[in-house]
């Protein structure tokens, strides 16, 4: 045991002065005579004994009472015989992500955890802190408290194994030291279970902050459910985390604009269908008021111009009346040629070409096609019953590792449709089993399987292929197949013509990689460039001839609706929002880990490092000694006779 104040410990030695008090007695006693001098003597002799004994009791309770008072202003500890005299480095994890807006009882789950660093942890102690964005190394609270009171919330968060590989990264390399690691997070329930292993190297700390209200309503996804030539529905997707939310309000805006409000109750999950003009330029914005987090009440959304998607056939003496019907004037700009009249300068400005059941395939007509698709152009076969292998061969052997080896002349029906293929996402709204099998006469056979979009009955492909060049294995003419008259042929031609240029979508995700076909022809050293109210950035792009595909992950990191420009001149409009992962209000159990030291707030945490760090105080038992031996005394002058 040792003393903050050990010159106080001299004062005992006036605990002498009442023990001299108590031996040399200066009261002097009167004699009285009675008449029965024996009876006397008795009685003076009992309360001579008794009143000696109370004497030495309050004297011994006296001077505990005294000793004790002194020892403890003396303020006497024992000292952590581990880290005593250690020094110690803290690294703390503070989880600045969506989730932490959830309120607690002092406002955000954050803005909690940041107030107990600033008032629990000393200004001047050498801390290390990283959240989610940013990283202070041996910085202290003084240096980073403006910081931290305008720390922002942060779309993503830390792998939970990347959390802990940084902080011990964050260590010197100082082997006396005690080194603990603080994660502070509210630690949200993830696709992965949580594993946090400590390291024999440090202290692992875990602070998870409870919120007060669980209760979260969000609008997670939107999309077009119909459309004509004057109207567009479109459907809004809500969820609840919680409690029934009742009359919870959505409004739309066409930028500041107030349009419509819809109300409705959302037990689980709810849906509503706004209805708007058919007309370009909407910047949408879908907003609700909720208690929970603040994140997810806003949701953007855009239309652009819509431009037309050119397809270009090559027919040899087919006909295309087929493909006509389907890439009509409204959302198409449809160019049909015989192999002889075709002007290779169209080539380059296509978006989508068919090759209709040509014989062959020239080498001029390879070469175009072969700059066209390394342009990002797509592409699409259709053989004719007799083809020369060999100039096919040439255009496999240049887009694809497979080949055509031998031509099937028995009759085989489509019977499967791979809906997990790419060109038919969401082209169904249900599986179907029993539809009507269209057939064909003869077919050919590839080397090898591609990617299967459609496949006979004996697993062979009908329709195959992925990034912009797809096969068919049979002619589609009437003589040899039915498939023009199959329900099938809409979806899959559509679709093959629609995603031959990547129009930009509704919205788009935050923190994901998005890639993003923009239909501009740029001149030489031109490049596009993404503008938000606050920021501008230049994204990776490829410059095609008549396209420029963009990519974004990092950038941009708020929501909103952004601008696609070539220098001054807008192009079109890109709306982002944030990921809803964050909005599920579920949490791990952190006291089931073993090895680790959980606590409920960073206030608690602080206090168990200060007194691992420093000692143990006994000063508050000696005064309560000292009080004991007061309440003794008390008793023993009253009720000792």
């Amino acid at each position: 045991m040792q003393f903050k104040y050990p010159e106080l410990l001299y004062a005992l030695f006036l605990l002498i002065i009442p023990v001299l008090i108590h031996l040399f007695q200066l009261r002097r006693f009167q004699k009285v005579q009675f008449t029965n001098v024996k009876f006397l003597k008795s009685v003076k002799l009992q309360t001579r004994k008794s009143s000696q004994l109370k004497k030495w009791l309050t004297l011994v309770s006296r001077l505990l009472l005294l000793a004790f008072a002194i020892v403890a202003f003396s303020q006497p500890y024992i000292p952590n015989e581990k880290d005593f005299n250690e020094s110690q480095e803290t690294v703390i994890y503070l989880d600045n992500s969506f989730s932490m807006e959830a309120q607690g009882n002092n406002g955000s789950l954050l803005n909690e955890a940041i107030q107990d660093m600033i008032n629990g942890l000393p200004e001047d102690e050498t801390i290390s802190l990283f959240t989610n964005t940013t990283t202070y190394k041996s910085t202290s609270i003084k240096a980073i408290k403006n910081e931290l009171i305008q720390l922002e919330h942060s779309p993503t968060q830390l792998n939970y194994d990347v959390l802990l590989l940084k902080g011990k990264q964050l260590f010197s390399n100082d082997q006396t030291s005690t080194k603990n690691l603080v994660l502070v997070s509210d630690f949200q329930q993830k696709d992965k279970a949580l594993t946090l292993v400590a390291d024999s190297s440090y202290n692992l700390k875990l602070v998870q902050p409870k919120p007060a209200i669980t209760t979260n309503v969000s609008i997670d996804s939107l999309y077009i459910s119909n459309t004509n030539a004057e109207t567009i529905d479109l459907k809004v997707l809500l969820s609840n985390q919680g409690n029934t939310n009742s009359n919870v309000t959505v409004s739309l805006y066409n930028n500041e604009t107030l349009l419509t409000k819809s109300a409705l109750d959302v037990e689980t999950e709810a849906e509503t269908i706004f209805t708007i003009a058919n007309k370009n330029g909407f910047n949408g914005k879908l907003v609700i008021e909720d208690n929970g987090l603040q994140y997810d009440n806003t949701f953007y959304f855009n239309f652009n111009s819509k431009p037309k998607i050119k397809v270009l056939t090559i027919n040899n003496n087919s006909s295309d009346d087929f493909l006509k019907r389907i890439y009509t004037s409204d959302e198409f700009e449809y160019l049909s040629f015989g192999i002889n009249a075709l002007n290779f300068n169209l080539i380059p400005d296509q978006n989508l070409i068919i090759l209709n059941e040509l014989e062959r395939i020239t080498d001029a007509l390879l070469s175009a096609l072969k700059l066209f698709k390394n342009e990002g152009g797509h592409i699409i076969i259709i053989p004719s019953v007799d083809i020369s292998l060999n100039s096919y061969s040439q255009i496999f052997k240049e887009f694809t590792n497979n080949n055509i080896v031998a031509l099937n002349s028995s009759e085989k029906r489509v019977t499967t449709i791979n809906y997990n293929h790419p060109l038919l996402a969401n082209a169904f709204y249900s599986k179907v089993s029993n539809f009507q099998y269209p057939k064909v006469n003869k077919s050919y056979v590839f080397s090898s399987s591609m990617n299967t979009v459609l496949s006979y009955e004996d697993e062979n492909s009908f329709l195959s292929g992925s990034n912009g060049f797809y096969i068919f294995s049979s002619a589609l003419n009437k003589d040899n197949s039915n498939f023009k008259n199959s329900p099938l042929i809409v979806p899959v031609l559509y679709n093959l013509g629609i995603q031959s240029l990547e129009l930009a979508q509704l919205y788009y995700t935050i923190g994901q990689p998005n890639t993003i076909a923009i239909p501009s022809s740029l001149g030489q050293d031109e490049i596009l460039t993404l503008h938000s109210a606050n920021n501008s950035v230049i994204p990776l792009q490829k410059t095609y001839s008549n396209s420029v595909v963009i990519e974004t992950s990092e950038f941009p990191n708020e929501a909103g609706i952004l601008e696609v420009k070539n220098k001054a001149r807008r192009l079109e409009n890109l709306s982002f929002n944030y990921n809803r992962d964050e909005s599920q209000l579920l949490y791990f159990d952190i006291n089931a880990l073993d090895d680790v030291l959980t606590f409920n707030n960073l206030e608690e945490t602080i206090n168990d490092i200060k007194s691992s760090t420093t000692i143990n105080a006994l000063w508050k038992w000696f005064v309560i000694f000292a009080l004991v031996f007061l309440i003794i005394e008390i008793l023993l002058l009253k009720y000792l006779k």
